[in-house]
């Protein structure tokens, strides 16, 4: 079965740092692109920032020269790497994974979610 698990959340002040992580477990032969989406209280879930198997990413105007997003294809892991945080920046995180391929199944996922929130 693929679960994606993620680490890292937690209360940061302004300005500060934290790495978020998210790994995939399972019995997984390729993962296409993996990603984070938030969602704020009372909005809905938007995009951070994605990476593919070959290493392009993308990310949303609003954290554009603050995070980074890079990936360990060996660990089926994915990092967010989240600096000069600010109070909009609080969410909870969601990790996401699509096209992947299990020997038990197949298809998209997400991770149960992890708090970050930026306050002082």
């Amino acid at each position: 079965q693929v679960q994606l698990v993620e680490s890292g959340g937690g209360l940061v002040q302004p300005g500060e740092s934290l790495r978020l992580s998210c790994t995939a477990s399972g019995r997984i032969f390729t993962i296409g692109t993996m990603g984070w989406y938030r969602q704020a209280p009372g909005k809905q879930r938007d995009l951070v920032a994605t990476i593919t198997n070959g290493g392009s990413s993308n990310y949303a105007d609003s954290v554009k020269g603050r995070f980074t997003i890079s990936r360990d294809n060996a660990k089926n892991t994915v990092y967010l790497q989240m600096n000069k945080v600010k109070p909009e920046d609080t969410a909870v995180y969601y990790c996401y994974a699509d096209s992947v391929l299990a020997t038990t199944e197949s298809g998209d996922f997400w991770g149960q979610g992890t708090q970050v929130t930026v306050s002082s």
